[in-house]
């Protein structure tokens, strides 16, 4: 029997919309509405809701960004991470099918630029379905991530760690550090003071600067800001920022100074904000890109925590 598919668009209203985003494992901040309210003014975009449908039933959900001119003459569809998918779907047939239908929806066409991100595992078997189904991968490399899973108790955590991991944190807890959290924006502009200072001076990734100014006030307020800083002799030393979307979390930002790195803040920051994460009901924590572009050290330290490491299919048009 055919599965069958239907793609609801803006059928919810917002708090139904975060109630069903609460419930997926392993979402991502590119899909939340949070991100949405502050990245649509930013780029001149609208979004669209969709809620996906199998054989009837709620299986997912998409958040796509649209930008159109001339009355979609010239049209911009841009997927970012998504589909999400409930427990109980998100099989190949699924994917098959919810991508089968956004092609159907959205077919390449002089003046339509797209971008979508699936999110979904790479493979061979995959990229062939894809490519079947019209879409167009770009060589580019493929973006990975690492998740970490806090349902395992702290002890489990720690012994999936390396070692070197493991003797960073003790090493750290007997450093001269004080640790502040803030979720109320205290310590925000702070933050994106030093932390655009110091990536316009390595010249590394992760988002902008400007961007984070526009998105923060949106996380305060809805509940999802977690920043972190590192004290030392009364001068901050470093800063971890944390973003939640529903159950999980995503490590979106950080930055360090010599004295943080010689006390090793951040392995301190990551091992306490990790604990507090799981007190306040998160399930999965996302550790960011860890892409071959990275800074080696950012890539030993983020798979230093032993997470799963996920190569998600690539950039399609």
């Amino acid at each position: 029997m055919a599965t069958s598919i239907e793609i609801k668009w803006n059928t919810l209203d917002i708090s139904q919309w975060e109630e069903r985003f609460n419930r997926l494992p392993y979402s991502n901040f590119l899909q939340s509405y949070s991100y949405a309210k502050a990245y649509c003014p930013h780029a001149r975009q609208k979004a669209r809701w969709g809620l996906v449908m199998i054989d009837g039933r709620e299986a997912g959900l998409l958040q796509i960004f649209e930008a159109c001119l001339f009355f979609k003459a010239f049209h911009a569809v841009m997927v970012d991470r998504g589909p999400l998918w409930f427990e109980g779907f998100g099989n190949a047939m699924h994917i098959k099918r919810v991508f089968e239908e956004l092609n159907r929806q959205f077919p390449p066409r002089f003046g339509r630029k797209r971008r979508i991100l699936p999110e979904v595992e790479d493979g061979q078997s995959i990229r062939k379905m894809l490519g079947q189904l019209g879409l167009q991968r770009l060589e580019r490399e493929s973006h990975q991530t690492i998740w970490l899973d806090l349902q395992k108790r702290d002890e489990d955590i720690v012994a999936g760690m390396n070692t070197r991991w493991r003797n960073n944190i003790l090493q750290s807890e007997k450093a001269d550090l004080s640790i502040e959290w803030d979720i109320m924006g205290a310590h925000a502009l702070w933050a994106t003071g030093v932390y655009a200072a110091d990536k316009a001076f390595y010249k590394y990734g992760g988002p902008s600067p400007q961007f984070l100014q526009k998105y923060i006030p949106h996380l305060v307020k809805d509940g999802n800001y977690v920043l972190g800083r590192a004290v030392s002799k009364g001068q901050p030393v470093a800063f971890v920022l944390f973003v939640k979307h529903g159950r999980s979390a995503t490590y979106l930002a950080g930055w360090s100074e010599k004295d943080g790195q010689v006390s090793l803040a951040h392995h301190l920051l990551f091992w306490q904000g990790i604990k507090m994460l799981k007190e306040q009901g998160i399930k999965e924590l996302d550790l960011g890109d860890v892409n071959n572009d990275n800074a080696k050290g950012i890539k030993e330290f983020k798979e230093g925590l032993g997470g799963r490491v996920v190569r998600h299919v690539g950039h399609y048009i």
